[in-house]
Parts: C-alpha cells; sequence; structure tokens
C-alpha cells in the first residue's frame, strides 16, 4: 500500500507540470503558442495602398454576405485587409488539386507509393500551385479593390507592393503550418483554422450582445441557437468517437512447450467518420474561392457585362441560397468518399491480414476479405457523409431563416471539435510514448539494484 501511495503521490496534480518534465513535448507546446501568436500578429499587419475608412464601409455594405464568412476564416485578416488576408486557403485549394490528380493521373499516383521521396514531390507541387493560386487570387483581390475606389493609389504603384505582399503572406501561412506540424502538436493547417475561428468569436458574441440590447434580435432565439450548438457538439464528439470494430483472427497457434495456446483474436477498428474535418474544409474552400472572386471583381459603381455576372455569382453562392446549400452538401458527401479512398485501401489491407496469417471469421482471405471490408466502408462512409452534411447545413439553414447575425455554423463547429480532439490524441500520444520510454529505462536500473 505504501508503494501504491508513493507512485500515487510522485504524479503532479498539474497538467502543466507534468508535461515540463518532458522537455521534448513542452518544447513542442511552445513551438505552437508561439506560432499561432506570430500568426495573430502577422494578420494585423496591413496591405500598403489601401484607404481603412473605405475598407470598413465595405464590409459594413457587405455584411452577412460571403466576405464575411471568409473573413471568419482568415481570422478578421480580410476585414483589416492585411498581408494574410488570402488566409490558408490558396494551400488548400492546391492540395485538394493535387490529391484529386494523384487518384487519375498514374505518374503522381506512382510516386505516392514510392515513399518518403514521393511524398516530398508531391509537397513540391502543391507549394507550387499554392504559389499560383495565390497570386491569382491576390490579383483579383487588388482588381477588385481598385475598381471600388478603395485604394490610396492606382497601377503599378499599387499592385505591385499589394498582390506581393499577399502572396508572401499565403506563403508564410503555408511554411507556418508546415512548420507547426513538423515540431509542435497536431495538425499545422487545421490549428490555423482553429485559430481564426476562435479570434472571430469574441466580436461575434459583442455583435449578439449588441443586437440584443438594441431590440434587433430575440434573445430567446440567441439562446435556442446556443443550445443548438452544444447539441451540435456533442452529436460531433459522439460520431467522431464512434467505431465499427471488425473481428479478426490470428491462424498460427502459438506453442510453448507442452502447451499450444488457442488462436489470438483482434479487431479492425473503421471509423464512421474516416475523413475527419478534411470535407467541410475542402468544400468550403471551392465554394468560397468563386464567391469570394464575384464580390471582389462584380461591386462596382459602372458594373460591365462581366462584373454583372459575377455580382449573380457570388448572390447566388451566398451562404444559406439554396444553390450554395446544394452545391455545399453535394461536395461534402464527394469529399468524404474520395478523402476516404485515399486513406483507406480495402485491397491492401485484404493483402496484409493474408500475408499476417489473419483473417475475419467467416469470410475467406483474399478477394472475399477486400469485398467485405469494401462493403462495410461504404455503409460507414454513407452515414459519415450524411452525418457531416446534416452537421455542416443545419445551422446555417437556421441562420438565414431567423437571421441569426454570425456566420459560426455547423462547419466552424465541426472544425473546432475535431481540431481540438486530435490535439488531445497527439498531446496523449506523446506522454504515453514518453512514459514508455521512461519505463523502459527504470526497469533495467531496478533489475541491476536487485
Amino acid at each position: 500500500m505504501a508503494k501504491s501511495s508513493s507512485s500515487t503521490a510522485a504524479i503532479p496534480l498539474n497538467p502543466l507540470t507534468f508535461i515540463r518534465k518532458y522537455d521534448e513535448l513542452w518544447q513542442r507546446l511552445l513551438f505552437l503558442m508561439g506560432a499561432l501568436v506570430v500568426y495573430r500578429l502577422g494578420s494585423h499587419i496591413p496591405v500598403p495602398g489601401i484607404n481603412p475608412i473605405s475598407l470598413a464601409e465595405l464590409f459594413e455594405r457587405n455584411e452577412g454576405t460571403i466576405l464575411s464568412m471568409f473573413n471568419m476564416f482568415s481570422g478578421g485578416a480580410l476585414e483589416r485587409m492585411s498581408i494574410m488576408a488570402l488566409g490558408i486557403m490558396p494551400y488548400i485549394s492546391a492540395s485538394i488539386i493535387v490529391q484529386m490528380m494523384s487518384a487519375v493521373v498514374p505518374s503522381l499516383e506512382a510516386l505516392k507509393k514510392e515513399g518518403e521521396s514521393g511524398r516530398r514531390q508531391l509537397n513540391k507541387y502543391t507549394r507550387q500551385g499554392t504559389l499560383a493560386l495565390a497570386f491569382v487570387q491576390a490579383l483579383f483581390m487588388c482588381t477588385g479593390l481598385l475598381s471600388q475606389g478603395i485604394t490610396l493609389s492606382t497601377g503599378l504603384t499599387f499592385y505591385i507592393p499589394a498582390v506581393t505582399s499577399l502572396v508572401a503572406g499565403a506563403m508564410f501561412l503555408m511554411w507556418l503550418g508546415e512548420q507547426i506540424t513538423e515540431r509542435g502538436v497536431g495538425n499545422g493547417i487545421s490549428m490555423l483554422i482553429f485559430a481564426s475561428i476562435v479570434a472571430s468569436v469574441p466580436s461575434m458574441f459583442a455583435q449578439s450582445v449588441e443586437m440584443v440590447k438594441n431590440d434587433s434580435q430575440d434573445l430567446i432565439m440567441l439562446l435556442i441557437f446556443a443550445i443548438l450548438g452544444v447539441a451540435v457538439t456533442a452529436a460531433i464528439v459522439y460520431i467522431e468517437r464512434a467505431q465499427r470494430r471488425i473481428p479478426v483472427n490470428y491462424a498460427q497457434k502459438q506453442q510453448q512447450g507442452r502447451k499450444i495456446y488457442a488462436d489470438q483474436q483482434s479487431h479492425l477498428p473503421l471509423k464512421i467518420n474516416m475523413a475527419g474535418v478534411i470535407p467541410a474544409i475542402f468544400a468550403s474552400a471551392l465554394l468560397m474561392f468563386p464567391a469570394s472572386l464575384g464580390q471582389w471583381v462584380g461591386n462596382s459603381t459602372d458594373p460591365s457585362a462581366w462584373q454583372q455576372f459575377m455580382q449573380t455569382v457570388s448572390l447566388l453562392l451566398s451562404p444559406g441560397q439554396p444553390l450554395y446549400l446544394m452545391l455545399f452538401g453535394g461536395m461534402i458527401i464527394f469529399f468524404c468518399y474520395f478523402y476516404t479512398a485515399l486513406v483507406f485501401s480495402p485491397r491492401e489491407v485484404a493483402e496484409n491480414l493474408k500475408r499476417s496469417g489473419a483473417y475475419i471469421p467467416g469470410i475467406r482471405p483474399g478477394l472475399q476479405t477486400q469485398r467485405y471490408l469494401d462493403h462495410v466502408l461504404n455503409r460507414l462512409t454513407f452515414i459519415g457523409a450524411i452525418y457531416m452534411t446534416v452537421i455542416c447545413l443545419m445551422p446555417m439553414l437556421i441562420q438565414s431563416s431567423y437571421g441569426i447575425p454570425f456566420h459560426l455554423g455547423g462547419t466552424s463547429l465541426l472544425i473546432m471539435v475535431v481540431v481540438v480532439m486530435d490535439f488531445i490524441s497527439q498531446l496523449q500520444a506523446h506522454l504515453m510514448t514518453h512514459q514508455y520510454h521512461d519505463q523502459t529505462l527504470i526497469q533495467p536500473a531496478n533489475a541491476i539494484n536487485r
């Protein structure tokens, strides 16, 4: 009993004190916090040649449009027109293009199978695509700002510093996200999006309180929406932790001396939502790209035929519009199936089980196992796609129907909850690794002392 109490007392009650025992993990957490601070500071550095008063008037006129949603994903950088106004969306769009092409183009598909060298080459293509997309988006954004009279200068004196600043900010965010993934905790791109959404929450809350004070918004409706947000969060946690465990038996019997042990039993866990938060991010990025271009280019005092067309596109793709909802839901379902096919291959899993002497009870190894896994995976992916579509669209429908003044909908909640869960799981994995390493060092020392 004394030994048990001493070991319990050795564990500190403060989690930070416990984490600080492991220097490598503590350094990763410090790097993550420092990177997020740099990101938030950079979102306040303005692009040269922008009139802040005219810019504020533009966002007041376009309150509730796609610009508000894009501004939330950029953490307010778009409203301030900072050098990070493009956000991480160019990198996400480039990742979508490279991943989709890698499933179609044989040469890119071969790179995926080359291991680390192939992954580096695909990352190189993604960076090049990010640079090209950032340049195009920055050019269209600057053209829209110039056409609306928001700039302090015109011509190349405005285009060169403004486009250069926006492209540099997008590339810096891409580099920062990769550094967080490598030297921090969690996925870097997801952490940057999470920080952007969290940074927009205080202003949304203050806006809601102000509208309630001015009697322009019903307090009961806001409370109902808040309760709905809690329910959606609970549903996300429940579904993200849900698994379908397929039993797996190993045919080899172990023999030690005269004793023969029975077959080993294990299970193959398949998550309901194997694609994670990627489909929602991909769908949002693809829809915000044409809508934001239409918003910037289409708004003009004397619009041409092309600008009128872009205005129509921007209106049709505004959050809450029927076309936006249909395209958003369809893209989520498509990317759920597409990304699940990228991360899980029933054929490879069936071959690995066969090589290791494992089998699913009642299913023949090889082709029959592959078909069975494919059948189970399709049903799970269908449930996961419907769940994600409902989570993302339901709050958006309520917002547009009852005039909720902010865009903290299902997509934002999904991203925040999934990112936090992934961060906690990675943090626990690091702690378990360090604890196992400590135990392997302590056990030999105890044996020597005996």
